[in-house]
């Protein structure tokens, strides 16, 4: 996909403009959000690449943010300024250098990390980026942001194509509602044909079930042998983080509460390639795909 929007928008920060309805409404099947301030001219104009229904300042994100004191345009993990936690992934906490790191007292989005760099020169109606006095070919630069945008879409395990809308799949949308809807419906479920929630003095107790090492979304019992089964829903994590968190959770049932005969079941959204590698060396854990279904139905009097 082109990123001629991008030569755009580094010479509109030079003109004092905040009109953006001229800019593509996508890329790569995302939102594409640009913005040069509200009223006052904003000091770090950026362009987002989003997935539907994350907001600025709560949700996380590919971003180009253009310092323009410093003359830096950034690629970056964006991180909203209302997110505490669950945003990327670990491994981009763990080895990214965060842009206050990298631009000493950054006026806003510190929190995000560097993802690429460049300073782009403007002569006349071309714009050239360099890095480290190099220049950078547009080329190059499509590649880093597909890339980023490529990662993005599977920490937020969603897949958006062309066919597909998010509101026919419901994917991104229930992620957040699917354990209470298992929950409620537990019995109608395939998973409530064979497996029991667990209570305690009439109270529930298998949803978001406490540990020493984490919390498991779901902990049942088979119906037939009573063994434990330990059930994750994939959400944001990678496939191999999934995995690990299941059989993490088995162990810690195996160790704790003497069950050797434990089981794991993930509920995903989609059929993942790494899962299914993944299962012939666990077999023990199963894995379960959900489907939501939209209908508008007209009401006739």
């Amino acid at each position: 996909m082109s990123i001629d929007f991008l030569d755009d928008f580094v010479k509109q920060t030079k003109t004092g403009g905040q009109k953006v309805k001229h800019y593509p409404k996508e890329y790569s099947n995302l939102r594409l959000r640009v913005s040069f301030g509200q009223g006052t001219l904003s000091k770090i104009p950026w362009v987002q690449v989003v997935a539907p229904d994350v907001g600025t300042s709560n949700g996380y994100y590919p971003v180009y943010l253009f310092y323009k004191q410093e003359n830096i345009l950034i690629l970056a993990y964006g991180i909203g300024e209302s997110v505490e936690a669950d945003s990327w992934n670990s491994e981009i906490h763990s080895s990214k250098q965060r842009i206050d790191e990298f631009i000493d007292n950054p006026f806003r989005y510190g929190n995000s990390y560097v993802c690429e760099h460049y300073e782009p020169i403007v002569n006349g109606e071309e714009v050239n980026y360099l890095r480290d006095g190099k220049e950078v070919s547009k080329k190059q630069m499509t590649e880093e942001l597909d890339s980023l945008v490529d990662y993005y879409k599977e920490c937020m395990d969603i897949d958006l194509k062309d066919e597909t809308s998010v509101i026919s799949t419901g994917l991104f949308y229930m992620e957040q509602q699917l354990e209470d809807f298992i929950i409620r419906n537990w019995e109608e479920t395939e998973l409530g044909k064979k497996y029991d929630l667990i209570y305690e003095e009439g109270e529930l107790i298998s949803q978001q079930y406490r540990t020493d090492i984490g919390i498991m979304d779901i902990l049942a019992k088979d119906k037939k042998d009573g063994s434990y089964v330990v059930i994750e829903l994939k959400r944001k994590q990678t496939s191999d983080e999934t995995i690990g968190q299941v059989t993490r959770y088995m162990g810690w049932i195996k160790k704790k509460l003497g069950d050797p005969e434990v089981k794991g079941i993930i509920v995903a959204g989609k059929f993942d390639e790494k899962l299914d590698y993944a299962q012939e060396m666990t077999p023990n854990i199963e894995v379960f795909l959900y489907q939501v279904d939209f209908k508008l139905n007209e009401h006739k009097r």
